[in-house]
């Protein structure tokens, strides 16, 4: 290239080694070599984009807000107002490297969306979600339409209005799925009916959203239809053609020749990750994104280990890092100065509302000629207006192709976000889905009909718990008048997917080649289970898995207790025996989980400690032997796990020793002391001591009276002074039981455990069950600590009083 010698113009030269720095001790400065410039801009943009997510995160908000904001704050809105920094960090040289990796990231984490959506789920879709997703299209793409004539300045010799308008119509139309099950999530709506309709509309939506997108693309690179533009039309289809009839039998044939439990080879993961630039490459070249190629591809990867193997080792990656790259990239491009003066902020705000009404109103005629409620057909409509990556895909390639001006650009950013932020806000404000599940008054076992069936809520954070679990709930004695309808939850730590989920499995469809440990753990569970329903009378098993944070996951089990009307909770203990007799802690973190479940639950619940509570085959009756101990102080707890000791003692292979600790005269006299010499409101408080010791002597009555001629139940009455008599009492029943059934004794304050207290480890247990859980008690016997549920409608005597009337009844027959 050759240049007069007389011209002015500057001619900046880049050497070919300037992609490492020398070294500052060399003089070097490290911003004007590009890999060194491009390290810095990451760090800047993760720096920024986690300090947005830390912010945003207790208002619920999704991720791609926070990556949006980082990318602002970095660019000519508010830190690139400075020159000196503009041109130090973001030169205008760097533009094609930071584009570059970010479009990267871009090609990949479209890849995982293809992956994990699965397309053969739109087929189940139902005529509700279709019916919704394009009334929820339909409304807003028009009024978006309209007001796009008022607001967007178009260039002059701009000759690409149609695409324009299509860009448009699906930026305020669209649902992002990605970003709707993030908020599903963090609402804990995923698994209520209006997630579901909600979900399965976004999908309806993503599909319709990526043609319309295909169809701009072919509109940008011709303005005006021609034999080019329908080239590139039928390119696109017989590329999606080949990866359906070519690539994924290909891809099936490769997870069927990977040895069963074994993981996928290395060549095999990188001729798949070489497959998504190949994708990328091909449709970029026929004149459609690489992007769209990169998502066609993703969806031909079947669900099950080989996705599962992929998002394993991509998710982290993709989405911490380069993920937020792009939507950085995005903000570094919006310049809110543009926007100036308040009538153009009104008008922002306007189409913002506009669109919001547009969707509410489309999804709201559904949803009442469907028989949903108002308010379910506006939460519906608020969660349909979900934006996220295509949006943003859409509104870059806009500005690139010159569709979009900056102004225009920088507005329909601000009106993305907007329309995203208000979500979770306004939906949190409506809409109570707690208001919405009907009142059971059998929320407890002491409640539940011995002729009715019996339904339990198992969780299991490993599978050391679930030879216990299922030797357990065998001696619950389930019969033909009383089954136990059991709904075992996996709890699964929410740790790199996308969002939080909980996963109903189908009986027998459970993933045999597992390729990560936590698909594998919780194929060992639901096996387990499924084995045990095959071989057991009387039982039903619903494996679920809920993947979420250990700080919401008693949220996931409080929920489905709830909405599946359950009357008891069993949660594992954090411990669990070791080999020498140890308690050994698995997961800290499960201690906090089921503390929080004793908090929240709308039933009672069981803490199950597991020290091997065995059976030589728990599918046989007749091979079943547990001596089970109940241990009684008073109080609503120790009722509730008195009830649940005598569903068990209906059991022909359990013998149950009920042993009640009652007060010498030294203890009475010393209460009665106490009395005299408290304030008044103490009366009170001895007052209600009183009603429930009276309601403890009936149902202890009732108990003696419905087991005089049952031989393998025993009761016995222990006279105590004190705490340290009642721990001598509890050591002398020896090492004969394998399981012993306490309450917690919440409230209650008694003499017979004073002091015990004092060196509990976990007071979650109470008291006694601290006592027998902890490492230095004697006997090694499992233990059940029971926590009675106590609501509104469970506060009439009179209820409890003639479920008793009834249970005695019943056994009697």
């Amino acid at each position: 290239m050759t240049f007069s010698y007389n011209s002015s113009r500057e001619i900046v030269c880049y050497s070919a080694t300037m992609v490492t720095c020398d070294g500052i001790w060399a003089k070097g400065n490290p911003l004007h070599y590009s890999l060194p410039l491009f390290l810095i801009q990451l760090m800047l943009v993760i720096v920024a984009t986690r300090v947005f997510v830390f912010i945003l995160k207790p208002i619920h908000q999704p991720r791609v807000l926070a990556e949006m904001l980082g990318g602002i704050i970095l660019g000519p809105s508010v830190l690139g107002r400075n020159k000196r920094f503009s041109e130090a960090v973001f030169p205008l040289r760097s533009v094609i490297m930071i584009e570059t990796m970010a479009n990267v990231g871009l090609l990949y984490f479209m890849f995982l969306v293809g992956v994990g959506m699965d397309a053969s789920a739109i087929k189940l879709i139902g005529k509700k979600a279709a019916t919704v997703a394009i009334a929820g299209m339909v409304l807003p793409f028009a009024i978006g339409t309209i007001f796009s004539f008022f607001f967007i300045k178009l260039n002059e010799t701009d000759t690409t209005s149609g695409a324009y308008v299509i860009f448009l119509g699906v930026v305020i139309s669209v649902t992002a799925f990605p970003v709707l099950a993030r908020i599903l999530a963090e609402l804990k709506l995923a698994n209520t009916e209006i997630g579901k309709v909600a979900l399965s509309a976004a999908l309806i939506n993503d599909v319709l959203s990526w043609l319309l997108l295909a169809l701009s693309f072919t509109m940008i690179e011709n303005a005006k239809p021609s034999l080019s533009s329908l080239i590139v039309l039928l390119s696109s289809v017989v590329f999606v053609a080949l990866n359906i009839f070519a690539v994924r039998p290909l891809i099936s044939w490769i997870i069927r020749s990977n040895p069963e439990g074994q993981p996928f080879s290395d060549f095999h993961i990188c001729m798949i990750l070489a497959g998504v630039m190949v994708s990328g490459l091909i449709t970029d070249a026929i004149g459609t994104h690489s992007i769209f190629g990169a998502f066609v591809f993703g969806l031909t990867i079947p669900n099950g280990p080989l996705g599962h193997t992929l998002v394993e080792r991509l998710e982290d990656f993709i989405s911490g890092l380069f993920l937020p790259l792009f939507f950085a990239t995005s903000g570094l491009k919006t310049d809110l100065g543009l926007i100036i003066g308040v009538k153009r902020w009104v008008v922002l705000i306007l189409i913002v509302i506009a669109s919001c009404i547009g969707k509410i109103l489309g999804t709201l005629a559904v949803a009442v000629s469907y028989q949903m409620s108002i308010t379910e057909g506006v939460v519906l409509g608020l969660l349909m207006n979900a934006k996220g990556l295509v949006e943003f895909v859409v509104l870059n390639i806009g500005k690139d192709h010159k569709v979009l001006n900056e102004e225009s650009f920088a507005s329909m950013v601000v009106i993305t976000i907007l329309m995203t932020g208000i979500i979770v806000p306004v939906i949190s404000f409506i809409y109570k889905p707690s208001r919405t599940f009907i009142s059971y008054k059998r929320r407890t076992v002491q409640m539940t009909r011995n002729d009715a069936e019996f339904r339990v809520l198992v969780c299991v954070h490993t599978p050391k718990n679930v030879p216990t679990i299922i030797n357990f709930l065998e001696a619950s004695n389930p019969t033909k008048n009383s089954p136990i309808c059991i709904y075992v939850l996996n709890l699964v730590e929410l740790t790199g997917l996308a969002s939080a989920l909980l996963i109903v499995h189908s009986p027998g469809k459970s993933n045999r080649s597992a390729s990560n440990r936590a698909q594998a753990q919780t194929d060992h569970i639901i096996n387990a289970f499924e084995n045990y329903e095959q071989h057991a009378s009387h039982i039903s098993v619903q494996p679920l898995t809920a993947i979420s944070p250990f700080s919401t996951m008693h949220e996931d089990v409080c929920n489905l207790a709830q909405d599946k009307r359950v009357s008891f909770i069993i949660i594992p203990f954090h411990k669990i025996r070791t080999i020498d007799g140890q308690m050994e802690i698995t997961n800290a973190a499960f201690r906090s989980v089921n503390r929080n479940v004793l908090n929240s639950a709308p039933c009672s619940v069981g803490i199950l400690v597991d020290r091997g509570l065995d059976s030589s085959n728990p599918f046989s009756t007749d091979d079943m032997s547990h001596n089970v101990a109940l241990l009684f102080f008073g109080g609503a707890d120790d009722r509730e796990a008195l009830s649940y000791a005598w569903r068990m003692s209906e059991h022909p292979g359990v013998s149950l020793t009920v042993m009640r600790f009652v007060a010498r005269e030294e203890a009475m006299h010393h209460q009665h002391h106490d009395i005299n010499s408290s304030e008044a409101k103490s009366v009170t408080v001895e007052t209600g001591k009183d009603k429930e010791k009276h309601l403890d002597d009936k149902f202890i009555h009732w108990f003696r009276m419905s087991h005089v001629d049952d031989d393998s139940v025993v009761y016995v009455e222990k006279e105590v002074n004190n705490g340290e008599q009642t721990v001598a009492a509890i050591r002398s029943m020896g090492g004969v039981h394998d399981l012993f059934i306490v309450g917690r004794g919440r409230g209650m304050i008694s003499s017979l455990t004073a002091g015990l207290t004092d060196w509990s480890e976990c007071p979650e247990l109470g008291a006694i069950g601290d006592l027998l859980a902890s490492s230095d008690f004697v006997a090694t016997a499992s233990v059940l600590v029971v926590q009675q549920y106590v609501g509104e409608e469970l506060e009439l005597e009179a209820d409890m009083l003639e479920t008793l009337d009834n249970m005695v009844v019943t056994n009697k027959q």
